[in-house]
């Protein structure tokens, strides 16, 4: 039905996603990020907005950073055709062309202690430098299991990909990472019986893993997560009649876009660089340009809010960068909440608000949760997103007679 609504014009939308940058009080942190940090550039938006907050997948239902930033989007990542993996989003998102009968896993280098049982998760968040060597040494032992290729890469940081290339794969396979320390990592399992013959697979990778990264301080095992295969997604500008520029620095964020069928462009990794990227291509083809804010969510999974405040005031800082393009419509959100009280991720509410001459001004003085609180959108799902952004740029007509 939407199709059938859309009309083509020259508006432009600018779609910030701020990760994780939701919050929640408690009594340990009786203020969230967004209240703690000075924001004179995002309140004044927020006074001229439309505001409200966003349930990413469902409510009470915490989400994945690939299923939200596809909910973003519009696309309902319950549907199995929106069912786009971890593995497929990162190894897509630093550019590598995915078979459709490969399996895509995001490895996360890990620490574990003479017992094997699990001391950091995110070994230690090791430097993209140190994650590069790493997966360049393990590349040079591990090719082959049997007939199936393996192909080893760095993401970024702590993350990498592994590619498995052959005959009869599933990626019905649990994944090994037990989520907490104080545990050993868990055993590939099948899922299903056509999963029997990856999972032994698995089990004999992460054993040569093991072995190569005997000696390493930090990163001496690995988390295998988000077992996939590529999806057939429909691409944006067919779904929305919009030429889409994806501003991302980490490839998680440009694998969601790239499958989207976003053009992506690249650029630094602080507010500033992003939003100047995004003035050096405004004007073009493009009218639609989402940009992704990362350290928002590594500081909440932290529990640091310090760090936190920080991000999101750098942010504050370099919109007026953004605002001095004037886009028609800007929408500024995140893709799901990330307390600090929590360290992770979480199904709260996200502060969501749009600006454009038609959106109407309601009684949100300032972007937090509490203002957006007051805003007259309420509480509603992130699906609805690309409706309101579509309606506020004037390219839907008017439903029936």
């Amino acid at each position: 039905m939407l199709k059938s609504l859309l009309r083509k014009n020259d508006a432009r939308i600018v779609f910030l996603v701020m990760d994780g940058v939701g919050g929640i009080r408690n009594r340990d942190f009786p203020k969230t990020a967004l209240e703690s940090a000075k924001t004179p550039n995002l309140d004044m938006i927020a006074s001229e907005s439309a505001c409200g907050r966003i349930t990413p997948i469902s409510a009470g239902m915490t989400p994945g950073s690939g299923p939200a930033h596809f909910s973003l989007f519009g696309y309902d990542p319950f549907l199995p055709e929106n069912d786009a993996g971890r593995g497929v989003i990162e190894v897509t998102g630093v550019g590598f062309e995915l078979k459709s009968s490969d399996i895509a896993i995001r490895g996360n280098f890990a620490t574990i202690d003479e017992k094997g049982i699990l001391t950091d998760r995110r070994a230690g968040r090791i430097p993209h430098e140190e994650g590069e060597r790493i997966c360049e040494k393990l590349g040079a032992k591990i090719k082959k299991i049997d007939d199936v290729e393996i192909i080893i890469m760095p993401v970024r940081e702590y993350r990498f990909g592994i590619v498995l290339r052959g005959k009869g794969l599933s990626p019905l396979i649990e994944e090994t990472d037990p989520q907490v320390t104080g545990r050993r990592p868990l055993d590939p399992a099948a899922t299903a019986p056509e999963g029997a013959r990856t999972a032994s697979i698995l089990t004999r990778l992460v054993k040569m893993i093991n072995e190569v990264l005997i000696d390493e301080k930090k990163a001496n095992t690995a988390l295998l997560r988000g077992i996939s295969q590529k999806p057939s997604i429909e691409p944006f500008n067919e779904r929305y009649g919009l030429k889409a520029a994806a501003v991302a620095a980490y490839p998680l964020y440009r694998g969601v876009a790239r499958l989207c069928g976003m053009d992506l462009f690249d650029t630094g990794f602080t507010p500033a660089e992003e939003f100047e990227t995004v003035r050096s291509i405004y004007g073009g083809d493009h009218d639609f340009f989402f940009i992704h804010i990362k350290k928002t969510d590594s500081y909440g999974e932290d529990g640091n809010i310090e760090g936190k405040v920080k991000v999101i005031e750098e942010v504050d800082a370099a919109i007026p960068l953004l605002m001095g393009i004037d886009p028609d419509v800007l929408i500024v959100t995140g893709d799901h909440s990330t307390p600090c009280a929590m360290k992770g991720h979480s199904w709260h509410p996200v502060p969501f608000m749009i600006r454009s001459k038609f959106c109407g001004i309601d009684a949100s003085r300032g972007f937090s949760e509490t203002e957006c609180d007051k805003g007259s959108l309420g509480v509603f799902p992130a699906l609805s997103i690309m409706e309101l952004a579509l309606a506020n740029a004037g390219k839907l007509k008017k439903y029936g007679a």
